[in-house]
């Protein structure tokens, strides 16, 4: 059985009805039995949220940075100073993150991120405005207020010193506008934005989708490889759905078909350009993360991509089912373990939430429940930009 995403209105029932008492099944029995299980950290990380005050671009600022105050900003983690000379330009160190570079904007989008997810996460388990009323504080701070907003681009993201004032690969910083998006569409859904704010924000979700898909950064982006590749799917795949732009969804979806399934999966499942990098553990996670993403998006009525499976016999099921094992014992991992942050996967990846509804798999959803659901290292956190994935499990 495969599951479809439940309307909004199905999920705002009272607690006791989640319970089960036997193998979690149907269309609607592993969304609910998922709230049930996570209901109390939802509503510890709710309270969390609650207490935030809204921090955006504008509260810190790099005397390196070539942009303004609402530009963001962030720089190469795997680049260093030289020793040969502190003047000279930085060398890069792959899979080494230097502590002393500039990430004050990715930290503070992660932590939007993080309140935007948890306070949606909360308005669905208990039908409760309040939620939603404090995520507006922070859209508002982002993405309308004129003294915080961001200015929506990202040409001066990953900076090298000496080197670059800002880099195509930048544009994977904002993975953590997914879980902000997703909230959004709630928030619409559920009334919970005024008009003016909502034309607002959607207008600013189009203008940065514009510069994504046409400016040298975006385009360079587009056409990675590896998992910078597929973020730039998935990114493009949410933004588009919340502006209501189809074009672009549709462009997503062949690209899916087209280009991420057939170039950078093998043919057991695997992802060769991630499992060469310093650190294939995680990068491999990550991009199965990244492409279950993609699916859970798109798919709709007519365009499944959980079932599409490319001619050469490629499809997302093998992805899953190729990392599963790894997930579950660590130590059966046959490749090199990662040069840094081996011991903190894993943690609860979407993309067993998502398989399991997916594929009514009742391993994926065990092991998705009894994994780490609050990873609180930073590295971590950057690499995880779906951490509520039930509140991308509704049609909305």
């Amino acid at each position: 059985m495969i599951f479809r995403p439940l309307l909004l209105s199905l999920l705002i029932v009272p607690l006791a009805s989640f319970t089960t008492t036997g193998p979690v099944s149907g269309k609607d029995g592993m969304m609910k039995e998922a709230l049930r299980a996570r209901a109390a950290d939802i509503r510890k990380k709710a309270a969390w949220a609650l207490q935030q005050q809204p921090v955006t671009v504008t509260a810190a600022r790099c005397e390196r940075s070539a942009g303004g105050v609402h530009d963001f900003y962030s720089e190469g983690d795997y680049w260093w100073p030289n020793p040969a000379s502190p003047d000279s330009p930085y060398i890069q160190k792959d899979g080494q993150t230097n502590p002393e570079n500039f990430v004050a904007h990715r930290q503070a989008m992660v932590r939007f991120s993080r309140v935007a997810g948890a306070l949606a996460a909360a308005y669905l388990l208990e039908n409760d405005r309040k939620y939603l009323d404090a995520a507006l504080a922070h859209m508002k701070a982002w993405f309308v207020n004129a003294d915080t907003r961001m200015n929506p681009n990202l040409l001066y993201a990953q900076a090298i010193k000496g080197r670059a004032t800002g880099r195509g690969i930048g544009i994977i910083d904002t993975i953590h506008f997914l879980e902000v998006v997703q909230a959004l569409r709630i928030m619409e859904k559920a009334g919970a934005i005024p008009p003016r704010d909502l034309a607002a924000i959607r207008e600013w979700f189009a203008a940065y989708m514009k510069w994504m898909t046409t400016h040298k950064y975006g385009i360079d982006e587009m056409n990675a490889a590896n998992n910078h590749g597929t973020c730039w799917v998935m990114q493009v795949a949410a933004f588009s759905t919340f502006t209501g732009d189809r074009a672009w969804q549709d462009s997503c979806v062949r690209r899916y078909k087209e280009v991420l399934l057939p170039r950078q999966m093998a043919a057991d499942g695997s992802f060769p350009l991630e499992l060469r990098r310093t650190k294939p553990y995680g990068y491999a996670l990550f991009n199965l993360d990244a492409m279950a993403t993609v699916c859970q998006i798109l798919s709709r009525p007519g365009e499944d991509l959980w079932q599409y499976t490319e001619t050469t016999g490629k499809n997302i099921a093998k992805g899953i089912a190729f990392m599963y094992p790894y997930v579950k014992d660590k130590n059966s991992w046959p490749y090199a373990k990662d040069v840094m942050y081996w011991d903190e996967w894993p943690v609860a990846y979407p993309f067993l939430l998502f398989g399991a509804a997916a594929f009514n798999n009742q391993s994926y959803y065990r092991l998705w429940e009894r994994l780490d659901h609050d990873p609180e290292v930073e590295e971590v956190l950057r690499n995880l930009p779906v951490r509520n994935p039930e509140i991308w499990m509704v049609r909305l």
